[in-house]
């Protein structure tokens, strides 16, 4: 094995887990491996309206979503070793639009997301 992805592995033992950084979901789906629960956000979270309440059209704006993430899975294991996800609950993200539709669960919908597909985080 080169020894760059054993610095790698090393690395993501010894560091420190994320686990205590990560809030309770409220949310009642615990997604598994790298997967990612996010709650797109509305017009009004992102900024899509106007100070007179109007709402900027999706054709208007840019393509990538904003959502909040609401719960995080264990991570993926990759040759025997757990990686820790880089998202934590409560992270506002930037996401690929995904091209199936958001899934409703207890009346809100919630996409499920790979980790990879995960743009960005906002700060």
């Amino acid at each position: 094995m080169p020894a760059k992805k054993k610095a790698v592995k090393k690395a993501a033992k010894k560091s420190p887990a994320k686990k205590t950084l990560r809030k309770e979901s409220h949310v009642p789906i615990q997604p598994l491996a790298d997967r990612v629960v996010v709650r797109p956000l509305s017009p009004e979270e992102m900024g899509t309206t106007t100070a007179s309440g109007i709402i900027i059209p999706d054709s208007a704006q840019e393509k990538p979503e904003q959502g909040s993430v609401v719960a995080v899975g264990p991570g993926k294991i990759d040759d025997g070793v757990r990686v820790e996800p880089e998202v934590s609950v409560g992270d506002r993200v930037l996401f690929k639009r995904p091209y199936t539709d958001p899934t409703k669960f207890q009346g809100e919908e919630y996409y499920i997301l790979s980790e990879s597909e995960i743009l960005a985080i906002i700060n």
